[in-house]
């Protein structure tokens, strides 16, 4: 992955798009200037947002594949000893 994101820069992102919907929501009159900035401000939080997601997805589809490996392994043990203790039956 190329540059990292910070760990709390998701929680962060969100808080400050709260911030901004509110500010929207208390403006009696939106000074334009002002409502294209926060737009502006919204709109790169909404894509570092989106990476951030992007990384916590690929992680926990990490996480998935190393558990679903292991559970395979334990699987194919475990059926290996199942086979070895039917041939010592017979």
């Amino acid at each position: 992955m190329g540059r990292k994101t910070d760990k709390k820069g998701l929680s962060n992102n969100l808080k400050r798009l709260s911030e901004i919907a509110e500010w929207f929501d208390t403006q009696e009159e939106v000074d334009v200037e002002e409502g294209l900035e926060k737009v502006k401000q919204a709109a790169k939080l909404i894509k570092l947002s989106k990476e951030r997601l992007k990384e916590i997805e690929n992680e926990f589809e990490e996480i998935k594949r190393e558990i679903d490996e292991e559970i395979g392994i334990e699987e194919t043990i475990e059926e290996g000893a199942s086979e070895e203790g039917e041939e010592d039956e017979t």
